[in-house]
């Protein structure tokens, strides 16, 4: 147990932290995606897939605690490893240059992430704990907040920074658990911010589609 505590305090263990929860945040992310995406198929559909869910029993606070436990470890072993690279370098923050080059996605992981912080606890305090009853169903709580003007420009602005995030943080998980190679290091670049672009996309859908026209969605 002695060699795994060790591992989990150096820096490199530290890594594999971040790439671990990484991909489990960002495969509930996409499980979220396809879920959310019952949306297109009107009010019935998705109230049937969050009612789904909730039928599920004593798996759904199970779940919620991982989930939370997961997000939690992501952010404290990030911000870890944000103070310890910017005490290494004696102050300015420069992020791990990983093979192929920084991107906008890499320069901006620390400040996306606080960002992306602020908006999971808007998103939860709007979605998630709320009273969802037969007369005021999950439907109807998306269709009051993304009507709104403030929480329109919330969503979309924390769905561009989420995926921009998400973007950087599947290639950079590659590369820790050493899935790279000159011959495919581009596209496997080119899949993960077509697997991010295409998971924001139907975020931004469904927030502009719901201003635009959310009595043929809901």
């Amino acid at each position: 147990m002695s060699w795994f505590i060790q591992t989990c305090r150096s820096s490199l263990g530290k890594k594999y932290i971040m790439a671990f929860t990484g991909f489990m945040l960002g495969s509930f992310l996409l499980v979220h995606t396809i879920g959310n995406s019952t949306i297109f198929w009107g009010r019935s559909a998705f109230n049937a897939y969050a009612h789904h869910l909730h039928s599920l029993g004593i798996f759904v606070p199970i779940f919620e605690i991982g989930l939370y436990t997961i997000f939690f470890l992501h952010v404290i072993t990030g911000i870890i490893l944000f103070l310890q690279n910017r005490k290494a370098r004696g102050g300015k923050y420069e992020m791990y240059t990983s093979a192929g080059g920084r991107t906008i996605g890499s320069k901006t992981m620390p400040y996306t992430g606080v960002a992306i912080f602020i908006f999971i606890l808007i998103h939860l305090a709007n979605f998630h704990f709320v009273e969802k009853t037969e007369v005021k169903t999950i439907s109807d709580f998306v269709t009051e907040v993304l009507n709104n003007p403030f929480f329109t420009l919330i969503y979309g602005a924390g769905i561009c920074l989420l995926f921009l995030h998400v973007s950087h943080g599947f290639w950079s998980l590659l590369q820790t658990f050493g899935i790279s190679h000159p011959k495919y290091d581009y596209p496997l670049r080119v899949i993960t911010w077509a697997l991010a672009g295409i998971m924001g996309g139907v975020f931004l859908l469904i927030t502009f589609l719901m201003v635009i026209s959310r009595n043929q969605l809901l």
